[in-house]
């Protein structure tokens, strides 16, 4: 009694067991989600973390290399920029914006997206037609140019960053869940539910909706990852945050300037960046193979 019902049916308890059984077996879930983890836990702590602040300047300790090379200083483990700030420090700082805006985007465009997705999928006719257009006519913009026109319209800050994502890349969203709400719907389980007298609204959002999000959890994950790249490429240009604030994009065009002197401060923002990037992506497929019943077969 309990595992299972009386009817024969698993527990919710049992279903969620199974599920994080499946979730741990992959080893792209454990890996990419452990990365992840790591680097949330080190934006987190990244005050008391770092070793040094971030934003202060010693040009008598400028471009020292990292500890593994000779002649450097053992207080800078990853060495110093030109202006002889703590490249280590910098890098941990620089996370927290990162995540900041890879979470609060992706999570952002997810639900516009997956709202019109739904509504699209479900109730199809003219209502389709708009939104479908709608998302053909914005995908048509290349992403980062938009991205860089949006910014330079709000101007700079980590908020306008967000908003540019979530205004490009809710139609990611849209037309993959509209696209799996067509193919659930007609499923024999939302024929049954509608001869059983269940409203459209409740179908679409305790049958259909549950179904669609495996590929939903595995795309935000994949979006995250974007929502990364996207942000390093407005700081590196200048329309992220104010330059007094440590990003792994102002870390890289910093360092572009100095690569003969100084090339860890371009190498050590290249390299985490690259690593979250990499973690995301194999987070999110490791996500859609652990969830997806059809792949788990």
């Amino acid at each position: 009694m309990a595992e299972v019902i009386a009817t024969g049916t698993p527990r919710p308890r049992s279903r969620n067991s199974k599920r994080a059984r499946a979730l741990l077996s992959e080893p792209k879930v454990v890996f990419g989600g452990g990365f992840i983890l790591f680097l949330l836990i080190l934006a987190i702590l990244a005050p008391w973390i770092a070793p040094k602040n971030p934003l202060e300047q010693d040009l008598m300790s400028g471009t020292l290399p990292p500890f593994w090379v000779d002649g450097t200083d053992p207080n800078f483990l990853l060495g110093t920029d030109d202006l002889g700030r703590d490249v280590l420090s910098r890098l941990i700082l620089g996370s927290r914006i990162a995540l900041v805006v890879a979470f609060v985007a992706a999570s952002l465009a997810a639900v516009i997206g997956t709202l019109l997705g739904l509504v699209a999928g479900w109730y199809g006719g003219w209502i389709d037609k708009v939104i479908s257009r709608l998302v053909d006519i914005w995908m048509a913009f290349p992403p980062v140019l938009l991205s860089i026109l949006l910014v330079a319209v709000f101007g700079s800050g980590v908020h306008s960053v967000i908003a540019a994502i979530v205004i490009i890349d809710w139609t990611r969203f849209c037309r993959v869940v509209r696209s799996e709400t067509q193919a659930q719907a007609q499923m024999d389980y939302v024929t049954a539910a509608r001869t059983i007298g269940f409203s459209r609204i409740r179908i679409l959002f305790s049958e259909i909706l549950p179904n669609v999000a495996p590929v939903l959890i595995a795309l935000v994950s994949l979006e995250m990852g974007i929502a990364v790249i996207v942000e390093a490429i407005l700081s590196f240009v200048g329309l992220s945050v104010s330059s007094d604030t440590p990003t792994w994009g102002g870390m890289i065009a910093e360092g572009r300037q100095i690569i003969y002197d100084g090339w860890w401060v371009l190498a050590a923002p290249l390299t985490a960046l690259f690593a979250t990037v990499l973690a995301f992506n194999q987070l999110g497929d490791g996500l859609r193979r652990a969830l997806d019943p059809v792949m788990r077969r």
